[in-house]
């Protein structure tokens, strides 16, 4: 992977069924991301469980349940590469019980792709108070994703069949949605796309001769290049931790601020356990050193699986709240939807956060109820708890007297 370009992580939202992996895919597909011959043997198994539309889908859709049931469940990162960038797709999933993953996959981009079902009876669907386009946009903003480029999907279909007037239509009607939810809209760019066929994605299309703006990957090459803040102190959102035979654990996550090399020594909390990085990795490649952006696997020394996991410790802390809608009872001086407050709030269980003007993107979050947002807020202030209990690992002790 070419380190003097700029990497940019992408998040893939919109309705479900709008054609995220399908586009997402092609992409991949046509941007060196993957073979030719793996490629066909997609289209040979989806063919033989009856869902041939999914083959460009399928190279997001590694895991053998979601191929069944025709789902995208994990976040899946995979990366592409245009002539001035190289790209990290994180494939958030369009169904409402898969927020939760959408917000730790949102949380660690840069700009967002927000796919919309263009076909009559789709758009109206997902843009709709049930679907989850409006959900995702806004999502997307609080969790600190300012940059997005729109795609106008399925101009193929036959309800649409390339309509310069349904194109214009969604993007007056999803425009003014933006705007109302924090997005300038003279900087989100609307490219009308057929992530099946390929129109507009990487070459112009035929199809369209009255749509003269960019290609799609030609619009994700103009996003503004991320600042990453490499002089703060270390801080990486685990996404997740493995076990690896032959390795041993090996927590993944994004660099958010800092730079982690091989041999520094590392606090996980809220379990409050001291340890030694030995390597890092990023798409399958030993890294000297990872910086902010960086989504990195890394192996530790003398810590188990159980004794790290996701999220991190806050005695309490102060947040700008908004209400967005509300499902039941909010008790304390209730605020009704679309009120904004501060509030004090006092976490049940151990979670770490931090001030947003500091880190922002430990800074944010989403409050969530009967599988709707109720509420997403910024941090103001945090009281941290002292940490109690924890270990400082052999390795880390070791490193230390170096």
């Amino acid at each position: 992977m070419g380190k003097d370009k700029v990497h940019m992580n992408l998040v893939v939202v919109g309705h479900v069924d709008a054609g995220k992996s399908t586009a997402t895919g092609h992409l991949i597909y046509k941007c060196g991301g993957i073979d030719k011959r793996t490629i066909e043997k997609f289209e040979k198994e989806a063919a033989e469980i009856g869902k041939a539309s999914f083959k460009y889908a399928w190279v997001l859709d590694k895991l053998k349940a979601e191929r069944e049931r025709g789902i995208t469940i994990d976040i899946a990162l995979w990366k592409f590469e245009s002539p001035k960038s190289v790209f990290t797709i994180i494939d958030a999933p369009g169904h409402r019980d898969f927020i939760k993953n959408m917000i730790t996959g949102t949380s660690q981009a840069d700009a967002a792709i927000l796919m919309i079902d263009s076909t009559h009876g789709g758009f109206e669907a997902g843009i709709s108070k049930d679907g989850q386009t409006r959900e995702h946009a806004l999502l997307a903003f609080t969790l600190g994703v300012k940059q997005m480029v729109v795609c106008c999907n399925k101009m193929d279909d036959k309800t649409v069949t390339y309509a310069q007037s349904r194109y214009d239509e969604i993007s007056k009607e999803v425009g003014a949605y933006l705007k109302r939810v924090g997005y300038n809209p003279e900087k989100v760019r609307f490219i009308p796309i057929s992530g099946w066929q390929g129109d507009n994605m990487i070459e112009r299309s035929d199809n369209m001769p009255w749509y003269k703006g960019p290609t799609l990957l030609d619009a994700l090459d103009m996003l503004e290049p991320p600042v990453r803040p490499v002089d703060k102190p270390l801080r990486l959102p685990l996404q997740d931790v493995y076990k690896i035979g032959g390795i041993g654990t090996v927590p993944v996550g994004r660099v958010e601020t800092g730079i982690m090399k091989p041999g520094d020594v590392v606090t996980f909390a809220p379990a409050n356990v001291t340890t030694e990085v030995k390597s890092i990795e990023m798409h399958h490649e030993q890294l000297a050193e990872a910086q902010p952006g960086d989504n990195v696997g890394f192996n530790v020394k003398n810590v188990s699986v159980k004794d790290i996991r996701r999220g991190n410790e806050a005695a309490d802390f102060t947040a700008q709240v908004i209400v967005l809608n509300h499902p039941g009872q909010i008790s304390n001086g209730y605020a009704p939807s679309g009120d904004a407050a501060i509030v004090k709030m006092v976490p049940q269980k151990p979670m770490c956060v931090e001030v947003f003007n500091d880190y922002a993107p430990l800074g944010r979050f989403a409050v969530r109820d009967m599988r709707q947002t109720v509420a997403v807020g910024i941090i103001k202030g945090v009281n941290k708890k002292e940490g109690s209990g924890g270990k400082v690992t052999k390795a880390a002790a070791k490193a230390a007297k170096k």
